[in-house]
């Protein structure tokens, strides 16, 4: 007897799918496994129409401090950003899932981990790649590779064919994903990228910026190597400090974001983002790097970031390559620590001042007044010297040029 364990939202999709598995893997067992990254729904609620729909175990995982301390943060402190603006909500989240799905599987003995990433999108790939690294052995199942159903309406029919509730309605059917740090937006009219969206129509976190308050909110944020951990003075670590952000990020309409991005299977989709937190966040925590990190240490660390955001975004979480930068980025925080504030205003944030004990600024050097650290006469010798290649090349151009005239 096959025991199937399914990554289970309550979604469409996977209330679809747990009567296409009872249908089409006889006598196989179905446990939904549904893991708690900050999805604001009521979980004995999502369990029970779990085994309403045909499952015949439900489980939910209370995963969300350890999505923050070893997977945001983490990524925080890398400055991970896909393609200038994506801040890989939905990508950091589905390694951790999937880690769960085989802890899952693996306690129920089961034989196959099933999923409903369809076959055009990125998420297939970032379950089965951390699937294939904890549990090769594992069979994976992909509805959306097999089945008859080709679209988010087919879907419905089918579950309306079932006399099973459609868990949404027609007008806002989009494929969304949501945890602490973010929720995406995806279908209808956004598959047009001409189209400008109805934002107040679709947005769940955020206020549009013109509808934020008429006066701008101060906050202020503390770092330790790399990792808020003070809010406005008062200790906020982890969960409570992403919630937090979220709320006040959110009434100031901070963090929405459109953006048209490259899949890992090749084609381009278009997509709503809101990260209201996490974009306060990144912003503050680039603010203390520019103050702690010395010059060539961050124009290097710009390099890691984009090669780490596309390891994140690809998948490939659980790999020897990302291990490895992370241990280059974690040791570039050790200096990250200070307080960074800010002042939110409709969706613009703005520098207020940030202090560090690591700071590398010296008002004495950088100040137009002498002081008695830097010599004025010293940049003479030092730019001879730094234009010595560009002063050798000049002077065999017109060598080259008198040359030519001779002839």
């Amino acid at each position: 007897m096959e025991k199937i364990v399914l990554a289970y939202s309550g979604g469409l999709d996977t209330t679809a799918i747990i009567p296409w598995l009872k249908e089409n893997y006889q006598n196989a067992i179905v446990i939904a496994c549904c893991v708690d990254v900050g999805q604001v729904t009521a979980y004995p609620l999502i369990k029970r129409k779990a085994l309403e729909t045909g499952a015949d175990e439900a489980v939910v995982i209370n995963a969300r401090a350890e999505f923050v301390s070893d997977y945001i943060f983490p990524m925080l402190k890398a400055n991970a950003i896909y393609e200038d603006k994506y801040l890989l909500g939905t990508a950091i989240a589905r390694p951790l899932i999937a880690k769960k799905l085989v802890e899952t599987a693996l306690s129920y003995e089961a034989t196959a981990i099933c999923h409903g990433a369809t076959g055009k999108g990125n998420d297939q790939i970032r379950f089965e790649l951390t699937i294939k690294a904890f549990a090769p052995m594992l069979k994976v199942i992909a509805p959306w590779r097999l089945w008859s159903i080709k679209s988010r309406e087919d879907a419905m029919e089918y579950l309306k064919e079932r006399g099973i509730s459609v868990p949404m309605k027609q007008d806002q059917s989009y494929s969304r994903d949501e945890n602490l740090w973010h929720i995406s937006h995806e279908g209808l009219e956004l598959e047009n990228p001409d189209i400008e969206p109805d934002y107040r129509h679709i947005l769940k976190m955020s206020v549009m910026p013109q509808d934020a308050p008429a006066e701008p909110e101060n906050i202020e944020l503390y770092f330790e190597k790399g990792i808020p951990v003070k809010l406005n003075g008062e200790a906020a670590a982890g969960v409570k400090m992403v919630e937090a952000l979220n709320e006040i990020g959110g009434r100031n309409g901070i963090g929405i974001t459109d953006l048209c991005e490259n899949r890992v299977v090749g084609m381009k989709s278009r997509g709503i983002y809101e990260t209201p937190g996490g974009t306060i966040l990144y912003f503050a925590h680039r603010e203390l790097e520019h103050l702690c990190l010395d010059r060539k240490t961050m124009a290097f660390k710009d390099v890691i970031s984009g090669k780490m955001a596309e390891l994140i975004y690809s998948g490939e979480w659980f790999t020897p390559l990302r291990e490895a930068l992370g241990a280059f980025v974690e040791k570039t925080q050790e200096t990250v620590t200070g307080t960074v504030k800010l002042k939110l205003y409709k969706g613009n944030i703005i520098t207020r001042g940030s202090s560090s004990p690591f700071s590398l600024y010296s008002e004495s050097l950088s100040s137009f007044t002498t002081g008695e650290l830097y010599n004025h006469q010293d940049a003479e010798g030092f730019i001879n010297l730094f234009s010595l290649p560009v002063h050798v090349r000049a002077l065999m151009q017109k060598n080259h040029e008198k040359e030519q005239q001779e002839l």
